[in-house]
């Protein structure tokens, strides 16, 4: 038996935003099922330590901002000093056999690991494209990116692999419980509406990041036409800073089944609401791999910031239009156009709600890459000077399984 197999007490670092955090559950599944009496912790960030009730293998969670994680204020280095030591004094003090350091391909594990080398944790995996001499015991060596990157979620399947843990089930994981179905059901239940829709969707228009949303008067045209065309209950979700953009989207949509909750519904009754959803259409952020987790059809307006975070094993369509800026990793445009985004048109999100709620499966595509077509040159046929901008030339819809 190896040392990571005698492994009992392991934390789990992955300090970055909700969505990270749940295409990181099957890899922690992994690490349960490895050794059914393990116990784990998972190290997070404030905001994605709101998981913590939805998370079934997870024993802990202790959320911490990282100083080296981007953050809204920047505290002064005495305080940065005296956070990294009182975490890793934290640390120290449960004794934790292993940390595993989970991030995406553009961080660098070096400063977790430091941390948990100062916290006496003996062994320590991570992926790095450094060499990381004694701060890591195991060390993956940083393949992506590649011809095709990994999802994210298979990256991290990888990770653990490389100590013997694997899942029988890579599904992503986000438990809701009966009492947040019987508050949602009560919450719902005093909307008039709710008796007449016999489809149910959810619209969420907000994004963290403004490189990832889509125009608001798009999703209000979705919501609009899809309440008409198939008789649809729409809720309409946010936070409770998105309230504004929520009501927005309602009121442009102009019909009474399309229905505002944003800043209503707490996590877990947000997580009801998409387990009893037919289809959620939003950008891609959080909700859709809560969705996702949930067995939801996902209908994904995908800015090219990141080719690996497209829903994970559920009926899907990714919807972008392909730039030669593609995967900028930028939480703004840095072109200033939104073209990946702004080139989709509600005609080809209605047409991919339609399929989905039509029982089709994900479609058998892939993200473009290094090596995919150069979008500003106009296909075979096309008159010189052509625009390649419709939805049959340019609009491509793909799926990751």
């Amino acid at each position: 038996m190896t040392a990571w197999e005698r492994a009992r007490r392991v934390l789990c670092i992955r300090l970055d935003n909700m969505g990270d955090v749940l295409m990181t559950t099957p890899a922690l599944q992994a690490l349960a099922d490895a050794l059914p009496q393990r116990h784990l912790t998972l190290l997070t960030s404030e905001a994605s330590a709101g998981l913590a009730p939805h998370l079934p293998m997870i024993d802990e969670v202790i959320g911490w901002n990282a100083p080296w994680v981007r953050q809204a204020g920047s505290p002064a280095p005495k305080e940065v000093a005296r956070q990294l030591r009182a975490c890793a004094a934290r640390l120290a003090a449960a004794r934790f056999d292993a940390a595993v350091i989970f991030t995406v391909y553009s961080q660098s594990a070096l400063p977790a690991a430091m941390l948990c080398t100062l916290a006496r944790i003996p062994l320590r995996l991570a992926h790095c494209r450094e060499n990381p001499y004694v701060l890591l015991s195991d060390w993956v060596m940083e393949s992506d990116p590649g011809a095709q990157p990994r999802h994210e979620a298979q990256r991290q399947l990888d990770l653990v692999a490389h100590i013997g843990a694997r899942t029988a089930d890579a599904r992503l994981r986000f438990a809701v419980h009966d009492a947040h179905r019987a508050a949602l059901a009560q919450r719902l239940a005093a909307l008039p509406a709710r008796a007449v829709a016999n489809i149910t969707i959810v619209l969420h228009p907000g994004a963290t990041a403004p490189s990832r949303r889509w125009p608001a008067e798009h999703f209000a045209a979705v919501a609009r036409q899809l309440a008409l065309e198939a008789g649809a209950l729409v809720f309409v979700t946010g936070t409770a800073a998105e309230r504004e953009l929520a009501d927005g989207v309602c009121r442009d949509a102009a019909h009474p089944h399309v229905m505002p909750l944003a800043g209503a519904l707490p996590l877990g009754e947000f997580g009801a609401l998409l387990e009893t959803a037919d289809l959620l259409v939003s950008n891609n952020s959080g909700p859709v791999h809560i969705a996702a987790a949930l067995g939801t059809p996902v209908v994904d307006l995908y800015a090219l910031t990141n080719p690996q975070h497209t829903p994970w094993q559920v009926p899907h369509r990714t919807l972008f239009e392909d730039v030669p800026c593609r995967y900028c990793y930028k939480s703004t445009c840095p072109q200033g156009h939104h073209r990946c985004l702004r080139g989709v048109r509600p005609a080809a999100v209605i047409a991919a709600a339609r399929a989905l709620l039509g029982g089709e499966g994900a479609a058998d595509d892939r993200m473009p890459w290094v090596q995919g077509p150069e979008p500003d040159r106009a296909p075979a046929g096309a008159a010189a000077g052509t625009p390649v901008s419709t939805i049959e030339e340019s609009m491509h819809v793909y799926a990751w399984h």
